[in-house]
């Protein structure tokens, strides 16, 4: 019982002065917005960057019923491991 002098409680008042101070957090979705770089030049719709080929493939074929460089010319295919 008891948290040995407000010891504990002094921590989570500094931790919270700290994140106050360092801003809110922050959202990922700025972020993942300028990371979609991937663009169909069918429907024009954008994929990230990190989007396999897989799932571009999947799109061109049910969406469009074209290949993967009709609608994604530009891409290289997936990085290697």
């Amino acid at each position: 019982m008891g948290g040995g002098n407000g010891a504990k409680a002094a921590q989570k008042r500094e931790r919270n002065l700290k994140n106050a101070a360092g801003g809110a957090q922050k959202s990922q979705l700025k972020t993942n917005q300028a990371a979609m770089d991937i663009q169909c030049q069918i429907c024009k719709a954008t994929f990230l960057k990190t989007t396999r080929e897989k799932a571009l493939t999947e799109h061109a074929t049910n969406k469009h019923t074209k290949t993967l460089p009709e609608c994604f010319p530009t891409f290289q295919g997936d990085a290697p491991k």
